[in-house]
């Protein structure tokens, strides 16, 4: 087993709620793994107000995924086929 030393700050260290010096790998990723979740549904709520779509029901959101997603489908299942040229030659 290997041992590694992170620095942190004290606020840091309060906000993320240790309690230990020492921490299994597992419980750090754990932390880190629930920041990144906090920092992207917060963009994601930010963005949702900059584009208007925080004020949309389920339905209005339902309805928007389906539409992208029956769009991608047909796009998806037009197969594009190879066309063959065939040269004639009169020898």
């Amino acid at each position: 087993m290997r041992t590694i030393s992170i620095d942190i700050s004290d606020l840091e260290y309060q906000k993320f709620g240790l309690k230990a010096e020492r921490l299994p790998f597992s419980d750090l990723v754990d932390i880190v793994s629930r920041e990144l979740s906090r920092q992207n549904l917060a963009r994601a709520v930010e963005l949702a107000e900059h584009y208007g779509l925080s004020s949309m029901t389920m339905e209005e959101i339902s309805r928007e995924v389906k539409a992208v997603r029956d769009n991608n489908a047909a796009h998806s299942s037009r197969k594009k086929v190879p066309q063959i040229y065939h040269s004639s030659t009169n020898s």
